[in-house]
């Protein structure tokens, strides 16, 4: 996250450093977090990874030689598209908004159809301090919470608000730090926090499919990183 306010508290994930009431500065960690009411179990805020940390793995699911490698082009103006994750927990359906953030959509929307995020896990499940569940964090090909696409693409506004369904790109507190991790937001109550921050740029939202999200985040068993975390075994993407 950029900018967070005194009262957010962000775990790096896949670093040991805590940061209250500041910013990490010039990038010096590798991860992407989501802002956080100091939750439990210092959940905070969704993190990925920036460019120059791991990219996919052999064996990640990507699609070797067909996926960007630097940002993709924008999402053209008034179009969607609909990414479905499939995982053992059932089918989560995202429906992606262009005029929402046109950069940050026309990324996510790249690494769905090339097959980047299949086998990919949800590696962060939080909660925030009174109990309201807040996200799962998914994206990162190394699972650790410190993987990306590679590169990074630039900011944009955050131009409507976030509640329960709202699927948003994850990112560091460093400038243009976007890669491929995101999350998704499971209570209307944590507007609030992640206002607080305002720079997770929104991409859509999940249209069918919450069921399985609540599944996916009760069967961490309050644990902000599963050890078993649930994987999106395929994921496509189609023009509605």
């Amino acid at each position: 996250m950029t900018r967070l306010f005194a009262a957010v508290v962000i775990l790096v994930v896949g670093a040991t450093t805590f940061l209250a009431g500041c910013s990490t500065g010039g990038g010096g960690n590798n991860t992407r977090l989501l802002p956080t009411d100091e939750p439990t179990s210092a959940a905070s805020a969704p993190a990925a990874s920036p460019g120059g940390v791991p990219s996919a793995p052999a064996g990640s699911g990507t699609a070797s030689g067909s996926c960007p490698t630097s940002q993709p082009p924008a999402l053209g103006a008034g179009q969607k598209r609909v990414v479905t994750i499939e995982t053992a927990k059932g089918k989560i359906q995202i429906t992606i908004e262009a005029d929402l953030s046109p950069i940050a959509a026309g990324n996510f929307v790249a690494l769905a159809g090339c097959g980047f995020y299949d086998g990919v896990v949800f590696h962060r499940v939080a909660t925030l301090q009174d109990g309201t569940p807040f996200v799962i964090q998914g994206g990162d090909p190394t699972g650790s919470g410190s993987g990306g696409p590679g590169y990074e693409i630039q900011d944009e506004p955050v131009t409507t608000i976030y509640k329960r369904g709202t699927v948003a790109m994850a990112r560091t507190a460093a400038p243009n730090s976007v890669g491929s991790q995101f999350f998704i937001v499971l209570d209307d109550k944590d507007r609030a926090v992640l206002e607080s921050a305002n720079t997770y740029q929104i991409i859509g939202s999940v249209t069918l499919g919450m069921d399985p999200v609540d599944a996916i985040y009760k069967a961490a068993g309050g644990q902000e990183l599963p050890p078993s975390p649930i994987a999106m075994d395929k994921v496509t993407v189609s023009t509605p």
